[in-house]
Formats: C-alpha cells, sequence, structure tokens
C-alpha cells in the first residue's frame, strides 16, 4: 500500500516562506513522476507545479512561476516544494501526488496516488 503524506504547512505572514515535504511510504518514489496540487477555500483544486521522474525538467502555473520551485531528493524518498514570497491567495490545502510516467504531469486524473493534504496560510 502506498501512501503519500505531506508535512511542512503552516501559518506565515505574506513575503515570507515555507517548504512542503511530501513523503512515501510502502514505495521509494524511484520511477514516479511527481506533482504538487492545492485547494483554497470554496474553489475546486488546481494544479501549482510537477517534475519528472528523474528530476530533470519541472512544470509550474503561471502564479507560482519564479516564486515556487519543486525538487526531488536523491534518495528518492521525498518531493518538496519551497515556497517563496507567500501571497494571502497562496492559502490553501496544498496536496502531492506521484504517478508512474516518464513526462510531467498536471492534471490530477493523470495520478495514481495523493495525499491527504497539508494546509498553508498566509495572513496579509
Amino acid at each position: 500500500q502506498v501512501e503519500l503524506v505531506e508535512s511542512g504547512g503552516g501559518l506565515v505572514q505574506a513575503g515570507g516562506s515555507l517548504r512542503l515535504s511530501c513523503g512515501v511510504s510502502g514505495s521509494s518514489m524511484r520511477g514516479y513522476a511527481a506533482g504538487w496540487f492545492r485547494q483554497a477555500p470554496g474553489k475546486e483544486r488546481e494544479f501549482v507545479a510537477a517534475i519528472t521522474r528523474r528530476g530533470d525538467r519541472s512544470w509550474y502555473t503561471d502564479d507560482v512561476k519564479g516564486r515556487f520551485t519543486i525538487s526531488r531528493d536523491n534518495a528518492e524518498t521525498a518531493v518538496y516544494l519551497q515556497m517563496n514570497n507567500l501571497k494571502a491567495e497562496d492559502t490553501a490545502v496544498y496536496i502531492c501526488g506521484i504517478r508512474d510516467g516518464t513526462y510531467f504531469y498536471t492534471r490530477i486524473p493523470d495520478y495514481d496516488y495523493l495525499g491527504q493534504g497539508a494546509r498553508v496560510t498566509v495572513s496579509s
């Protein structure tokens, strides 16, 4: 049973930074592409960032380009989302996902496994 667990969420002031982690149990992340999504209160889930299984390419929604960075560790045990210069509109539950695949993927249905999410609140 593969399970993903996000951590690192919390309350931060606008302009601050947070680093989210997504760990896996029941497997390693080797061979899996990964991505982050978020769901703000009253809104649908939206794509945030994705990375290939080798970590050689990444993709971001326009709202976070230049502020967020997705990465993965060499031990293939975790995926990260570094979030800088946070804005109030970044407030959401952040969800990580993984899937077996060569490329990066931007849609929730593309993912095999999803975590429960980590809450991020940015105060203005």
